[in-house]
């Protein structure tokens, strides 16, 4: 029997390319996975394989490796550690489908130059994104590339949760609440329904919290409502991000000290967030660890922000049943998770001290009694690689 390729993944994001091999299949084991970080400055490589092995390491100190060499730095790399095992596929993590992509699809030419349509509503990432999938359509133009959209687990949301109080004709014309982070959430309610099936069901809150940080409220298994909208700025401030802002400040800014679009652009994407506030880091680690004042203030704003956000996802859902913490604050910080479920103690919730400070992977830590709070590891590249399998499988292109 023929050996039916390798399904290899690609998560760019705004300074880094993620990546990660697998057998195919729905639960295709994971060979080789790593990433290329500090894109545009020292750059620096590490893969590892299915042990954690260390098995390749390269660092690019000059700042010249941008996402397109990357990807091509990328691919000698893979064909290295396949040694000769076919690829079946590469599959993609895109950040906005708009209103055209609900679910994983083969990209062609009319495909990608939609998607180039949509860089202004996510000038971070999006642009990035689609830099690997054109090298490799210039490099292995036969190979199919299917990009996993951020924005498609939303488009279950009602109307209502999607619609600005805009004019109908700019609704009509794509202004609207997207969502995104759906790949994690997406992988967040399979893994619930595999570990969890009596938790899986009921009125969550997934709160993905890392230097990007999002809510979804998700009543049965389905996307009811998220904190970001047209923009992955908008909700919960973030590592360098505003969140929600009046845009009457906007106004004032442009009116009063000259803003353009490029100057407020950097100001809301780049300047703000923790990182603005607290005039240090955007590392909630660093932040943790500083004595300043400032550091302490820009803390309290993330977290008040989250609480104040899960109360307004639980009136989507008439009610919340259980919270799950992801990503790497979500994951990793046991002062915000325990903040956090502070602020939301009206809601039933109250932490196990020792459950919520001890261990790791996937586990319980609520206290007794109380609903349901749960730390569930994300793992966008492995959703990734499911979907691009059963993608092949659709088109008959793989055993």
């Amino acid at each position: 029997m023929s050996d039916p390729g390798v399904i290899t993944v690609l998560n760019a994001g705004s300074s880094s390319i993620k990546f990660g091999l697998y057998e195919p299949g729905v639960d295709g084991v994971l060979l080789y996975h790593g990433q290329i970080e500090r894109l545009g400055g020292a750059a620096h490589l590490k893969v590892s394989d299915r042990s954690g092995k260390t098995v390749a390491e390269q660092s690019w100190p000059d700042g010249t490796l941008d996402h397109r060499r990357a990807t091509a730095e990328f691919l000698e790399l893979g064909r290295t550690l396949l040694a000769g095992r076919p690829v079946a596929a590469f599959g993609h993590r895109v950040v906005h489908g708009g209103v055209w992509f609900s679910q994983p699809t083969r990209v062609d030419a009319a495909v990608l130059a939609r998607l180039a349509t949509l860089v202004p509503l996510a000038p971070l990432h999006q642009p990035h994104n689609l830099a690997p999938i054109e090298v490799i359509a210039e490099a292995a133009p036969h190979l199919p590339q299917i990009a996993c959209f951020d924005t498609a687990f939303h488009r279950s949301q009602p109307e209502l949760a999607q619609e600005f109080g805009l004019p109908r004709a700019l609704t009509d014309e794509g202004v609207r609440r997207y969502g995104f982070h759906g790949l994690s959430y997406d992988y967040i309610v399979a893994r619930l329904r595999e570990s969890e099936p009596d938790l899986a069901g009921q009125r969550l809150i997934i709160a993905h919290l890392g230097n990007g940080a999002s809510l979804c409220a998700v009543q049965g298994g389905r996307s009811v409502a998220s904190t970001m909208g047209f923009t992955a700025v908008d909700g919960l401030m973030m590592g360098t991000r505003t969140g929600t802002l009046d845009p009457g400040v906007l106004l004032y800014l442009m009116e009063e000290h000259g803003y353009d679009a490029r100057r407020l652009e950097d100001l809301l994407y780049r300047q703000s967030g923790l990182l603005g506030v607290s005039g240090i880091a955007s590392d909630m680690r660093t932040l943790r660890q500083s004595a300043e004042p400032a550091a302490a203030h820009a803390v309290a704003l993330f977290v008040y922000r989250i609480v104040r956000e899960i109360g307004s996802l639980a009136a989507a859902m008439s009610g919340v049943d259980v919270l799950v913490f992801t990503a790497g604050i979500g994951e990793n910080d046991a002062a915000t998770r325990a903040e956090v479920v502070q602020g939301c103690a009206w809601l039933g919730f109250a932490l196990d001290p020792v459950r919520n400070g001890a261990g790791g992977g996937q586990r319980r830590i609520n206290e007794a009694g109380a609903r349901p709070v749960l730390v569930v590891p994300t793992d966008e590249e492995r959703m990734i690689a499911r979907y691009t399998s059963a993608a092949l499988n659709q088109e008959g292109e793989q055993p």
